[in-house]
């Protein structure tokens, strides 16, 4: 029991800060490169500080893939997904009390549907498959570049599909939490959950496809 507390407590740690910096450089005028840099460089530093504790998820797609793959038990994905969007809920609350004199009306985002569905889709099997071969197997275990990999696939989304397609969560906790704060419409965030689930399944499926030594 005290174990999985201190797993699911860098889990809530690592998506405060996360999320946390979604909203300062989305909402408080960071422009051009930076949110996506920032928010990647965010995830990337938490996943190398918690990843040898609870594996740094930070994401219940991520966890969900972990789940399938066999990396995380089964017994820990449910207290794993309540840590991360606490964690973001946390990170939303606290935000609006510090910039609440600094944020302008938020108007929802508008998203094509096909687009959203199709983007948080394939950008989380990406970030959920690079999470598994480079952090989950024996042959890359110990390596030096996992928590790069993972910040940077994150990078990559964004700069592609996040702001045009979709929101860029590619994570069910970020969607939630710009729900909260009326980035994004519930329905979006929605699309976005089921979207981002679907790539963490499918990714599992393809990382059994293309391994043997599991």
């Amino acid at each position: 029991m005290k174990e999985t507390l201190k797993k699911c407590f860098v889990e809530a740690i690592g998506t405060f800060f996360l999320v946390l910096t979604v909203l300062c450089t989305s909402l408080l005028g960071a422009d051009g490169v930076i949110a996506p840099l920032a928010i990647a460089s965010a995830l990337m530093v938490m996943v190398y500080a918690g990843g040898h504790i609870s594996g740094g998820h930070y994401n219940p797609a991520v966890s969900l893939a972990s789940c399938i793959r066999g990396a995380l038990t089964p017994k820990l994905y449910i207290p794993y997904i309540i840590s991360q969007i606490l964690g973001g809920v946390v990170a939303v609350y606290l935000f609006k009390f510090m910039a609440q004199d600094s944020i302008l009306a938020i108007m929802p985002a508008n998203f094509g549907l096909k687009g959203l569905l199709l983007a948080e889709f394939l950008f989380t099997f990406a970030l959920c498959y690079v999470v598994l071969l480079s952090a989950t197997t024996k042959k890359t275990e110990g390596n030096s570049y996992y928590g790069l990999a993972i910040g940077f696939t994150v990078l990559v989304g964004a700069f592609a599909v996040g702001g045009t397609l979709c929101a860029g969560a590619f994570n069910p906790a970020v969607a939630i939490s710009v729900g909260l704060i009326s980035m994004v419409s519930w329905k979006a965030v929605l699309y976005t959950i089921l979207a981002n689930l679907i790539g963490g399944i499918v990714a599992a499926l393809a990382f059994k496809c293309v391994t043997t030594e599991e």
